[in-house]
């Protein structure tokens, strides 16, 4: 007796169909799994067994084997539990095996044949859709994720028992479980408004933001390094159905998608602590899973007390940065995770806090000491960030200041603005905002007048830039255009992006 049906499963961010067969024959009862399984898909054979019996249906004592194909692929989860115990009652006769080949099985059972909701569901689901399947047998729990991908008949299930019901035509639907309505608010941003001063931070954060570059603050303890960074979100454009997609597959996958059903609209902001690793930033695994910089994509990946970090951390940041993906190798795969973000780092001028800023108090570091903590971040990273920003303490007179600042909503119009000027400018290629044009697409979009040209040389001499540094000068000064509306840079703009850049020879040199 043979039942051949189908299921789902996640490599990298992407899902892949599993095809299960199960054959019941003759000989000493046994119940193996076969394809690669690894311990958590081989266990999956006492969980079949139990919630068979406990749903009230005889389990076959014959030899059992069930085949997850392709078989030179490592499976993993437990989402194969419902495909194998469908398969198991089909091979025995228990369930009509009639109408499975163009559905896909997904789900976790407990003991008692209850249904558990999985992660990665919205990958596997696009997966179906895109091989052909127009039906997905699912945890009542997953199916209003499921839904969010057009054209595919998601089918509910609370337990075994409801899929047995509805393949003997026994019953004709299942209700969902209903969402809590009072989760399903996100929770205010943090204002522009609570920020006292700091004039010229705020204009680097919505350049930084119009064009997605990175920003470093650098600046004594209590300045409000930390509090400026978390507001940063709150200035940013929402995002594009797309990129919504492509953020809640991301969440899924790593199971941080606490609103099943919602497509995440809020762009990621990310805030690691400094003992992170370098698997923790990058992912990886035995079968990898996306790290920080891909939890990260398309938002905020905020780094506070930069230094802090390991320098082998640091470090691995420099080829998301750069390409905009983190690839992994292993023996049997190579993963591609995505990991375009916007990094914000901060970070105080020394190891006390105060070298620089001696009117407040007195260093007390030694000359080794300052270096060893700034060598942690190397030249070629310092590059890949666009805008270093000094943040000085705030004096008492403007702190006590009850004269309201300029609100995040203000800011986000023009910041909104700006991006549409991008989105016009970069229609039909990949590239979504300045802070990631290729160089073909910076000798178009940002020449300069004879004046400009001449002040770029200039800095780039006296300041001893980098070609990298070089052309994010001209990515940041188109940045700078486009939020003044501006079709033409101008000299201007490229001096204000210049001093975005000679920041860090004051603290490095």
């Amino acid at each position: 007796m043979y039942a051949k049906l189908h299921s789902g499963a996640v490599l990298g961010i992407d899902g892949y169909i599993v095809e299960v067969e199960v054959d019941i024959s003759n000989g000493l009862p046994a119940f193996e799994v076969v394809g690669l399984p690894d311990p958590a898909v081989r266990e999956a054979r006492d969980r079949v067994r139990s919630a068979v019996k406990n749903t009230g249906y005889p389990f076959p004592l014959q030899r059992i084997t069930a085949n997850l194909a392709p078989a030179d692929r490592k499976k993993e989860g437990a989402g194969f539990d419902l495909a194998i115990a469908i398969g198991v009652l089909a091979a025995s006769g228990q369930v009509p095996a009639k109408g499975m080949e163009r559905s896909l099985w997904l789900g976790e059972l407990a003991l008692d044949g209850s249904l558990r909701p999985l992660n990665g569901v919205l990958s596997m689901v696009m997966a179906g859709k895109k091989a052909g399947y127009d039906r997905i047998y699912l945890p009542a729990r997953n199916a209003s994720e499921a839904r969010l991908v057009e054209g595919v008949e998601v089918i509910p299930l609370r337990s075994l028992a409801d899929a047995v019901s509805l393949m003997r035509g026994e019953a004709s639907e299942v209700s969902m479980e209903k969402a809590n309505p009072a989760e399903e608010a996100d929770p205010p941003f943090d204002d522009f408004t609570d920020v006292q001063g700091q004039l010229h931070v705020k204009r680097a954060m919505e350049v930084a933001a119009a064009g997605m570059h990175n920003l470093l603050f650098i600046g004594p303890p209590g300045s409000g390094k930390t509090m400026l960074a978390r507001r940063l979100p709150s200035i940013l454009p929402d995002m594009s159905l797309e990129e919504s997609l492509e953020v809640t597959k991301v969440a899924s996958i790593a199971g941080h998608l606490t609103q099943r059903g919602r497509l995440v609209t809020r762009r990621p902001f990310r805030s690691p602590h400094h003992t992170i690793s370098q698997v923790g930033f990058i992912g990886g695994g035995g079968i990898p899973k996306p790290g920080e910089v891909s939890l990260a994509h398309r938002g905020v990946l905020f780094l506070d007390e930069l230094p802090e970090f390991s320098k082998s951390a640091l470090e691995v940041l420099r080829q998301p940065l750069e390409d905009r993906e983190v690839t992994i190798s292993r023996a049997r795969a190579v993963l591609t995770f995505p990991a375009e973000f916007m990094l914000v780092g901060s970070m105080n001028p020394c190891p006390c806090g105060y070298f620089g800023y001696e009117q407040d108090r007195a260093c007390t570091c030694s000359p080794h000491q300052i270096q060893r903590y700034r060598s942690k971040l190397s030249g070629p990273l310092l590059d890949r960030i666009d805008i270093h920003v000094e943040v000085p303490r705030v004096d008492y007179r403007t702190l006590t200041d009850t004269t309201p600042g300029e609100s995040s909503e203000t800011v986000r119009e023009r910041v909104w603005q700006a991006h549409a000027i991008q989105a016009e400018r970069f229609a039909g290629s990949n590239v979504r905002t300045n802070a990631f044009m290729p160089p073909a697409a910076i000798r178009k979009h940002c020449a300069l007048s004879r004046e400009s040209l001449a002040l770029l040389k200039q800095s780039f001499d006296a300041l001893g830039l980098s070609a990298r540094a070089h052309d994010r000068i001209l990515k940041l000064a188109r940045t700078i255009a486009d939020l003044a509306g501006e079709e033409q840079i101008q000299t201007t703009h490229v001096a204000e992006a210049i001093q975005y850049r000679s920041l860090d020879r004051k603290w490095w040199e």
